[in-house]
């Protein structure tokens, strides 16, 4: 069990870190909403670790270390591992999807960039999908269809960030908009990333985002009718308060160059509301075709991971080792030639 302590630090952590996810996390059962806030929190932590400071690399190597004591069972002495490992070792949580965030933030360290959307599905997948996974092992539910439509809602969710986000991360020099529609567009990225404007093309692109983000909640409802009825409140109130962000860009005329779209805490209020009346307005919902639509391609390992009740060789399996290895040894070998780097100037300025 989660200790009290580290318990508190975890929802403080949320409150002020995460305000969408700590107002729909009170419509959950403590049941689930006490781990789920140990598990955003490790998340947090692990967003930040890497979006907060100039060493990324180092960074992303950091938390590659940290994720391996917890799944050893002997974390690191801090309120949000310590959390986190207690949340591991009761839910039997698969390895492979906390590393697949842990491989997404390795990725945003890598400064990589996206071809075609299904790249940007594939980073959906590890930095939004699996924590959208994860929730759902949370839950007790291990259906294959629940959590394919559960990494939808994630995806969902991070194309709604990518969209609202796009002034900020281009002024930050990121780039998560594909290439090809900017190659469509006639339009050359880097001239992009240079003086970021909300010209038509690009709000072309912000729009094409939101809808695929609104066709992926439409799916990703149909999933509700598979969790707990004491779950659902939860899970609706997260839905429509990203959906309303995506609204808010439509209102935007998806300008999100200008202005970074946001809603107000009285619309926040009014979604947990309805989110409650209609998750209670019967026991039982009914099942939807879409519930059974395959998962998107890029979504399809963690679905597997997650609905796996037993593993190979330990309780929670052992992740996709290989593929997360090679994805940090990139990353130590670029740390690796910073600091050289940094030496050989070091050198010839003395």
């Amino acid at each position: 069990m989660i200790a009290p302590a580290d318990l508190a630090y975890c929802e403080a952590a949320i409150r002020t870190g995460s305000y969408s996810f700590h107002a729909a996390s009170r419509l959950l059962p403590g049941r689930v909403r006490d781990p789920a806030l140990a598990l955003y929190a490790f998340c947090r932590l692990t967003d930040d670790s890497v979006d907060l400071t100039d060493e990324k690399s180092a960074a992303v190597l950091s938390l590659g270390e940290r994720l391996e004591l917890i799944y050893r069972g002997t974390p690191r002495d801090a309120p949000a591992d310590r959390a986190f490992a207690a949340v591991v070792e009761q839910f039997a949580m698969p390895r492979t999807l906390p590393e697949a965030l842990l491989e997404g933030m390795a990725w945003d360290a890598m400064e990589r960039r996206y071809p075609t959307l299904s790249g940007v599905y594939a980073y959906s997948a590890r930095v939004a999908a699996a924590v959208g996974a994860m929730m759902t092992v949370l839950m007790g539910v291990r259906c294959p269809y629940a959590l394919a439509r559960a990494c939808d809602m994630g995806v969902a969710m991070q194309l709604t960030n990518i969209a609202r986000d796009v002034g900020e991360d281009a002024r930050a020099g990121r780039l998560y908009l594909p290439l090809d529609w900017f190659e469509d567009a006639g339009l050359d990225p880097e001239a992009f990333l240079s003086d970021p404007r909300p010209t038509p093309e690009i709000r072309r692109m912000v729009k094409r985002l939101v809808a695929d983000a609104n066709r992926l909640y439409f799916r990703a409802e149909a999933g509700l009718s598979e969790l707990p009825l004491s779950c659902r409140p939860g899970m609706f109130a997260a839905r429509y308060i990203y959906a309303g962000i995506a609204a808010e860009l439509g209102r935007a005329d998806y300008d999100s160059i200008t202005r970074r779209a946001h809603t107000t805490k009285t619309q926040k209020l009014g979604w947990l509301a309805a989110s409650a009346i209609k998750a209670g307005s019967g026991a039982v919902m009914p099942r939807s075709a879409v519930l059974y639509a395959k998962p998107l391609p890029e979504v399809a390992y963690l679905v597997e991971a997650a609905a796996d009740t037993k593993p190979d060789h330990s309780p929670w399996g052992q992740g996709r080792t290989g593929e997360l290895i090679s994805v940090l040894a990139q990353l130590e070998a670029r740390e690796r030639a910073r600091r050289d780097a940094l030496a050989t100037s070091a050198r010839r300025a003395s």
